[in-house]
């Protein structure tokens, strides 16, 4: 019979090092802005040319594995990808499209809603499925906000403000648990990501910084598959939906000209 990991609470000691953790981070990125290089695969000639011919990379922003803190553990990951004939206005637009998400980005994303915007700041829903070994049904609130970084650059910065477990999903018994309580398969999620367009295409990279639980002592071969590799799984396959879906509006823009007289 397969054990289901235990249920846990988000304790004030865990998150404190996780925003800790968060603080040194942002930092060393408003360095980069300022100083540079903005992309992080800038410095690496061959990785720069993978991205270019069409890979998709993602690897762990330093060290082997996530980095344990009391009761959790942090994931930090960091991917690209390229785009070519595409704008940076159409990617922004894309991914800005925060109704649609449950389309670009499914089956991940299982619901998603615009809650607000001002301006480049927005507040959003997204109700997300986490899938390997146990099913985790999330429902999530983000700020997320948009900002110039120079010529033909933005960034954007995406904060979870809100993450609940959703027992039974889309069953008429449905029941949203607590924030902060329940298996602890994501705790919290900052989401950074850096457009850069030249050479008739756009530049996308993203680093992405978890909080989930720790490994309980006799569950490690139900949560170690969860924990360790969900957060690169689920880089990459934002990087792919983005890019695709990015592919298909350049194929709709190619049509449209080869019909205009």
């Amino acid at each position: 019979m397969l054990r289901t990991p235990g249920e846990v609470r988000l304790n004030q000691e865990t998150l404190e090092k996780f925003e800790g953790y968060i603080g040194d981070a942002e930092a060393a990125m408003t360095q980069t802005l300022r100083n540079g290089p903005f992309l992080w695969f800038d410095t690496n000639p061959p990785k720069a040319e993978q991205i270019r011919r069409g890979e998709i990379l993602a690897e762990l922003w330093s060290g082997r594995g996530p980095i344990r803190i009391p009761s959790g553990l942090i994931h930090d990951w960091i991917g690209g990808a390229w785009m070519s004939g595409t704008t940076l206005k159409e990617t922004l637009a894309l991914i800005q499209d925060y109704d649609n998400h449950l389309h670009i980005y499914e089956p991940e994303v299982m619901a998603s809603k615009l809650i607000s915007r001002r301006g480049n700041d927005f507040k959003i829903f997204l109700r997300l499925l986490k899938k390997r070994i146990v099913t985790v049904v999330l429902d999530t609130e983000h700020d997320v906000q948009y900002r110039p970084a120079g010529r033909a650059r933005w960034t954007c910065n995406s904060y979870t403000t809100r993450i609940a477990e959703v027992e039974d999903a889309g069953k008429p018994d449905e029941r949203i648990r607590e924030p902060d309580t329940g298996y602890g398969f994501l705790w919290r999620l900052n989401s950074y990501w850096r457009f850069q367009e030249r050479d008739s295409g756009v530049d996308m990279e993203c680093r992405a910084i978890s909080l989930t639980r720790d490994v309980p002592l006799g569950l490690g071969w139900i949560i170690e598959p969860i924990i360790q590799e969900l957060p690169k799984e689920s880089l990459i396959r934002t990087l792919e939906c983005t890019r695709r879906a990015l592919r298909a509006g350049v194929k709709q823009k190619e049509a449209k000209q080869k019909i205009v007289p």
